[in-house]
């Protein structure tokens, strides 16, 4: 009678476990939020440069139209061309000023330099 027992509080043990840990787990985060995040993150830690936007195009993607903003910019004499997709952002940029050739600065993370910004909700590089 005693080993009924220990293995029905066992397992109504492992159930209450198990249905804590689906109630209280962690939702994965959307693409949108990693990308505000990695854009907070590069406002904080981020060394500035300077680049030079080569293009501004607009894509038809599966979610709808979205903007990239391309951008070439050189950090310890390598040279590197990157995009940023600035869909969420163009309340604080002028995209019809945005040429070919038109100098900014850019915000890199100085342990990989390939992650870099050009604009986020705090901080702008692109000169008017």
């Amino acid at each position: 009678m005693i080993p009924l027992r220990l293995y029905s509080l066992i397992l109504a043990g492992s159930g209450a476990v198990l249905a804590a840990y689906l109630l209280l787990r962690r939702k994965p985060k959307s693409a949108d939020d990693l990308e505000r995040e990695r854009r907070q993150w590069l406002d904080q830690i981020g060394r500035i440069t300077d680049g030079t936007v080569i293009d501004v195009q607009e894509m038809d993607s599966g979610k709808g139209p979205s903007t990239l903003l391309i951008y070439q910019y050189d950090v310890a004499g390598v040279s590197y061309e990157a995009s940023q997709d600035v869909t969420y952002l163009r309340q604080w940029i002028n995209l019809h000023s945005c040429r070919l050739g038109l100098p900014t600065s850019v915000r890199y993370d100085p342990q990989n330099p390939g992650n870099s910004i050009v604009v986020s909700e705090k901080w702008m590089g692109l000169r008017q």
